[in-house]
């Protein structure tokens, strides 16, 4: 199944994943594991990049043939601002410190693969609800790649997890995204505050 891309999904999607990124973490955190934000995965000047959108973006109508993601990407665009924002999108530059890393983060699960008995055993852990599904993807630098082979019970898309594991730098492609770290999942559990 397709679904239509649009560029104010965009916009709303780095709307609603920032709103995630600096929302107040939970207090409790595990000794083990560093607990950070989404926006510690990415370098410095994709975020800028992200934030500083292209000008020019809020002049295309809802809906209209330029209003998609894959008509801008491929758009040969002489303003570096617009550059920048383009290779942004779908940035696989990765932080290096994050390799080998024990983090604890707060995401939404994005199931790729499941067991007979219907638990999401690879999928991707994104930053807001609805990326990869209803809305263009995160970069993939914001991506988590996941294998569990105890597979996890997805009763609702709807619902965030904080999950503990070990950043590896590894990118994974998939039809709904392309990530640019992996996490050995160690544990879950739906998000509290």
């Amino acid at each position: 199944m397709k679904f239509s891309v649009t560029l104010s999904s965009v916009k709303f999607g780095l709307i609603a994943a920032l709103l995630v990124l600096f929302s107040t973490l939970n207090p409790t955190q595990a000794a083990n594991y560093e607990e950070i934000d989404w926006v510690a995965l990415m370098p410095e000047d994709d975020l800028s990049a992200l934030l500083n959108r292209p000008e020019f973006l809020n002049d295309i109508a809802d809906g209209s043939a330029a209003d998609s993601v894959d008509d801008f990407a491929s758009k040969q665009l002489e303003d570096e601002q617009a550059q920048r924002y383009q290779q942004a999108l779908v940035s696989t530059r990765v932080i290096e410190a994050f390799d080998g890393k024990a983090i604890r983060i707060p995401g939404f699960i994005v199931p790729l693969e499941q067991n007979d008995e219907q638990k999401a055993t690879a999928f991707f852990v994104v930053p807001y609800f609805g990326a990869c599904l209803h809305m263009p993807p995160p970069p993939p630098n914001q991506i988590l790649y996941v294998e569990y082979k105890e597979g996890i019970a997805v009763e609702n898309l709807y619902d965030p997890y904080w999950f503990e594991g070990t950043v590896k730098i590894d990118n994974h492609e998939s039809a709904l995204g392309t990530s640019a770290y992996s996490l050995v999942l160690d544990s879950f559990a739906l998000y509290e505050e």
